[in-house]
């Protein structure tokens, strides 16, 4: 047998083997959909609101605020942006505080993608907006009711 078909009768079977192991029990998978303004000079803040959604049914609107600081100026506002965060438990896990940082730079119509954690949970952020910002910024995204 050829070193080729030996490699790939390899990856068949591991692809068949992950395929077939499910995912953890409980795990829900939960979406943000949001809009956001806000300002930056040195001290960067922004609020807005969104709806959390997750695949087991369950939904929350939520209320956003972004706190920071750094060599950030500018001005923004993202309006139907899209978060999607990692597996939990329930969308309980999901009212908090995030850690962020974050470069970016942009002007009159641009898009931002970003990450932001909270223990072992992670939110993964991306939208697309107006405004006018450049700089280094960091600090905390909170989620609450």
């Amino acid at each position: 047998m050829s070193l080729h078909r030996l490699v790939l009768i390899g990856s068949l079977a591991a692809v068949g083997a992950f395929a077939t192991v499910p995912a953890q029990a409980g795990e829900v998978d939960c979406k943000l959909h949001f809009n956001l303004s806000g300002w930056s000079v040195f001290y960067k803040t922004a609020s807005g609101n969104g709806t959390i959604t997750c695949d087991n049914g369950q939904s929350m609107a939520v209320k956003i605020e972004t706190r920071g600081g750094g060599l950030s100026f500018g001005k923004s506002k993202i309006e139907n942006g899209v978060g999607e965060f990692s597996g939990v438990n329930g969308i309980s896990e999901l009212l908090g505080t995030y850690a962020s940082a974050e470069a970016h730079a942009g002007a009159v119509k641009s898009s931002k993608a970003q990450v932001v954690t909270k223990g072992e949970v992670s939110l993964a952020l991306a939208g697309t907006g107006e405004g006018w910002d450049i700089g280094v910024a960091f600090g905390k995204f909170v989620i609450s009711r």
